[in-house]
Formats: C-alpha cells, sequence, structure tokens
C-alpha cells in the first residue's frame, strides 16, 4: 500500500506534486480543526507542517501510525520534539532552504530601524510630511552584534559587512576560523551586549536564550542600542521592550516573530509604541523559500519512507546512519544480541556496559539504539526503534556506558555487552561472519559459535559423557529435532556451556523436563523466531 503524508498549513503546493511523483498519496485539506485532525491523523505514516499547527503531547495521542514529522522551515518550538521521540516519530526540518530569505529580512529590518521608514511610510500616507522628526542614523561604521554565527546570522554578516558596519558575534559553538572567513570578531555576550550599536540574534529559543534581553539586564545593553530578531518570539522580553525605550536605553526594536502569535491584545499593547516596528513572521515568507522547503521536505520525507536517507533528522543521531552499508550488518548484529539479552538477563536489572572493537567504534551510538531496542521491544507497549529505545532505558533508571577499543586479539570488530547485575551469562559478544550471518563468540569467557537465528536452548553443565545425549534424548521424546548446536567448555571435566537450536518453539513443560536433568543448570529458552 502507498504511504499517505498530511500537507497542513498551506505548505507549496509543489510538496504534494513531489509526493506524487515519488508514489505517495498526499493530502492538503483547505483546514481542519484541531479535533478533526485528532480524529483524521492516524490515517497518516507522515505529516507536513510550518508554524501554524501545534503537534504536542495530546496530538500525538491519536497518531497511532506516524513516523514522520516534517517542518518546513527550520524552527520546531511548535513541535514537542521530546514527545514524538517518546513516540517513536522522527521529526525532520529543513534548515537552509529560507537561510536567504530570512537574512535579507534581517536586513532590510536593520536599514528600516536605522532611518525610521515605516513610520515615516505611515506619515506620509496619512498626510504628514516631518522631516525632522524621521531623522536617521547611518548604519556604516556602526557596530552590529550577532548573537549565533549559523547559517543566517553568517548570510547577516556577510551583507551588513557591504554596508560598511563592524561586525561581531557571541557563538560559542563556532570557529575562530569561520568568523575569521566572515570578517567577524567573536567576543563574549556581555561584550557584545555592551558596545553594539545594532543587535540581531539568529539562535533557536531555549532556557538559556529567554529573555536575553530585558529590564534586568538592561544596565548591560549600550545606551542607544537597537534591537532586531527574526529568529524566535521569546528572546526579547516583548512586556519589557517599551520601558526600555522609554528609559533611553534602547532606542528602536524591530521584531518579526512574538511569543504568540498572532498578537494578542495584551501583547499588542505591550508593542505599541513608534520605537517598535513590527512584521507579520515574514523571514521565510518569499516565493522562492516556501518552494525551497517545500521541495526540500517532501524529498526528505520520502528518502525516510523508503529508507534511502534520514537528512534533516533532529532528533535521532541513530537512524541517520541506516543507509550506510558498512553499518547495516552491525545493527542487525545489535538488535539481535539485544533480543538475546532481553531474554536472559535477571529482572530489574540497571547496570549495562556496551564494547565495541574495531569497525564497530565508528558507529557506537547506532549501536547501543539497536541493542537497546532488541531488548526492550517485547516489553514496551509502544513501538520501540531506534528513535525512542534509548529514552525507554533512561526512564526505566538503565545505567549505560559506552567503550571502545582498538582491536580484539582474535575478531577485528566486535560487539560485547555486560549485564552488570548479572551471576550467569554475565558477558556475551558476538560478531559479524557473513551476510546474514551473526554468531555469539564468547558467553562469560567460553569459547562458543552460536548463530543468532530461530528457537535457542542454553545452560550450563558439568562437563561428563553422557549430559548432551541426556538432553538430546529429553528433547527427542517431546518430538523436538535438533537443528545446530554449540559447546564451550572451560577444561576437561569442569564446566561447560550448551547452546542447542531447535526447530519449534518450547513451552514450560518442555523447558521444565531440561531443568529437571542432573548436572543442567541455568536453564535459559530464547526466541529468535
Amino acid at each position: 500500500m502507498p504511504y499517505n503524508v498530511l500537507l497542513l498549513d498551506n505548505v507549496d503546493p509543489i510538496c504534494a506534486e513531489i509526493f506524487e511523483n515519488r508514489g505517495i498519496k498526499a493530502h492538503q485539506p483547505d483546514k481542519l480543526s484541531l479535533d478533526e485532525l485528532k480524529s483524521t491523523i492516524a490515517n497518516y505514516d507522515a505529516m507536513v507542517v510550518r508554524s501554524a499547527t501545534t503537534v504536542d503531547k495530546d496530538l500525538l495521542k491519536h497518531a497511532g501510525n506516524l513516523r514522520i514529522i516534517g517542518r518546513a522551515g527550520v524552527g520546531v518550538d511548535n513541535i514537542d520534539l521530546a514527545a514524538a521521540t517518546t513516540k517513536g516519530v522522527l521529526v525532520m526540518n529543513t534548515p537552509d532552504g529560507n537561510t536567504i530569505s530570512t537574512a535579507e529580512h534581517t536586513c532590510g529590518l536593520i536599514i528600516a530601524l536605522a532611518r525610521n521608514i515605516p513610520q515615516s511610510v505611515e506619515r506620509v500616507k496619512s498626510g504628514g510630511w516631518d522631516r525632522k522628526k524621521f531623522m536617521g542614523t547611518e548604519v556604516h561604521g556602526k557596530r552590529l552584534g550577532i548573537v549565533g554565527l549559523g547559517k543566517i546570522g553568517s548570510e547577516v554578516a556577510l551583507r551588513m559587512k557591504q554596508f560598511g558596519m563592524e561586525l561581531f558575534a557571541y557563538d560559542p559553538f563556532t570557529t575562530q576560523e569561520h568568523a575569521r572567513n566572515l570578517g567577524v570578531e567573536l567576543v563574549e555576550l556581555d561584550e557584545l551586549l555592551a558596545t553594539s550599536d545594532f543587535l540581531t540574534v539568529h539562535t533557536p529559543l531555549t532556557e538559556k536564550t529567554r529573555d536575553m534581553i530585558s529590564l534586568e539586564n538592561g544596565d548591560k545593553l549600550k545606551k542607544g542600542i537597537r534591537l532586531v530578531n527574526c529568529a524566535r518570539g521569546g528572546i526579547y522580553k516583548e512586556a519589557d521592550l517599551k520601558p526600555l525605550i522609554e528609559k533611553g536605553i534602547v532606542a528602536g526594536v524591530a521584531l518579526d516573530v512574538f511569543s504568540t502569535e498572532p498578537l494578542d491584545e495584551e501583547l499588542q499593547e505591550a508593542l505599541n509604541h513608534p520605537a517598535i516596528i513590527t512584521t507579520p513572521h515574514l523571514g521565510a515568507s518569499t516565493e522562492e523559500a516556501q518552494e525551497k522547503v517545500a521541495v526540500q521536505i517532501a524529498q526528505q520525507i520520502a528518502d525516510a519512507l523508503e529508507n534511502k536517507s534520514y537528512k534533516g533528522s533532529l532528533n535521532s543521531k541513530s537512524i541517520s546512519l541506516l543507509t550506510n552499508d558498512e553499518v547495516q550488518p552491525y545493527v542487525a548484529l545489535a538488535e539481535k544480541l539485544g533480543r538475546v539479552s532481553g531474554q536472559i538477563m535477571p529482572k530489574n536489572a540497571t547496570d549495562f556496559s556496551f564494547e565495541y572493537t574495531g569497525v564497530c567504534t565508528k558507529y557506537s551510538d547506532v549501536l547501543t539504539d539497536s541493542i537497546l531496542k532488541g531488548m526492550l521491544a517485547p516489553y514496551i507497549d509502544d513501538s520501540v526503534n531506534l528513535i525512542n529505545a534509548r529514552h525507554y532505558a533512561v526512564e526505566r533508571g538503565f545505567k549505560l556506558s559506552e567503550t571502545n577499543k582498538s582491536d580484539d586479539k582474535n575478531y577485528n570488530d566486535l560487539i560485547t555487552i555486560k549485564l552488570g547485575d548479572s551471576t550467569q551469562y554475565a558477558q556475551m559478544s558476538a560478531a559479524v561472519f557473513g551476510p546474514g550471518d551473526y554468531r555469539i563468540i564468547e558467553i562469560d569467557g567460553f569459547g562458543i559459535e552460536l548463530r543468532l537465528e530461530g528457537d535457542i536452548l542454553m545452560y550450563q553443565n558439568i562437563d561428563r559423557p553422557g549430559m548432551l545425549a541426556a538432553v538430546a534424548g529429553k528433547l527427542a521424546s517431546q518430538n523436538i529435532n535438533i537443528a545446530a548446536l554449540s559447546l564451550g567448555r572451560e577444561g576437561k571435566g569442569t564446566n561447560a556451556i550448551t547452546a542447542v537450536i531447535v526447530d519449534k518453539q518450547l513451552n514450560s513443560d518442555e523447558l521444565s523436563s531440561i531443568t529437571e536433568l542432573d548436572g543442567v543448570n541455568n536453564v535459559k529458552y530464547i526466541s529468535l523466531s
């Protein structure tokens, strides 16, 4: 059956065209109420939103089949990432599609703010003139402070450099080399606030960036600073902007984004000052940008549904690796090893160590997620996948540790699981032997070669003649055939471990017949069927 995708918020029609060309059914209703959306969302494998639709925990409860949420744009403030991750839903955005449009709009607001363009336009249209009242300032030679030197912040820097502005930035996640290439000097945030004539922000809204500018830190601002925000509403404390202007600290403010959109009466009143200019979230509102993000998100979602690529994914480091041919066999091995661990580990186990050797060290994140997926899937009501497996593990109090080793004396590429709370079957190592051939090669120091497939009976026993015959006899008496077996022992006449692959799933009575045998201990039944 073809995939179904729901397109909301008037996303550009080319989005639907691309889906249809990829054999994916696209549904683009004119408008859905929240109740209508809740009643229909379960019919879709993916959905595309812009900024108008809020995708929260409550809505996701109704999205039983949803696999992907695509944001046709950059910011995902309207999407509950934590809830989506818990639900196992991939969240994607299009970080490049509206870069130029938003950068240009920012530069436009800087010029408009410097030259009082909106206020003077309104005055002339209302029959006035008042040239002296709208005296502006040049941006040439002024200091522009940029918070966030990512794609948009960098494009703003390149453009305003041509206007002759001196460029400074605060961004703890960029490099000095990147800043130098843009002609930008990196400084600390307090210095940026204290020395900038204009300040523009290009950063997500987080607890650290919320209310970055407010009356509380007004004494840190250079007197007469002009503020621009085309990033996220709430970075500037909107209720404090008018008082900051009235106190003579801020000369003007230009806002394209707001904490509440559209503006409610309270926010409208807070921003009702002639030195505050506003636009209705137009940063990405160009024909070119809307077409770009629509094209990009459609291609990204189609690729993800077809398991070709996971470009643009926000809530999973691991899943983007799944199209890598080198890692795929180890992902399969890790999940199978996790399934084995989940069936033999003691109840309420908490401490788990994962050790990777050779090529596996390059993919430790995705391999750990794969182990956890295999381990937890049988015990979680919701669907467990590579997006939410680690979330469920942490939620259950698992203590996880990862170690990388350069090599092993016998195997180049190895995954080892250590179950810290276990006394038997506490450590297992596994390797890929060939296409579709995954084997455990060591358990608790016992060398063993066990293919990870089918139904496995595993037990420890005293290494003496007749033990295997006794087990085989019990199985034969119940018409259970042995498909394969593997043995490992510490030494002649000591302890041994045996794993038997059988042709059917074992019930409790059949399993009990084995546990009752003299000399057989720690019997475990593992189903990989």
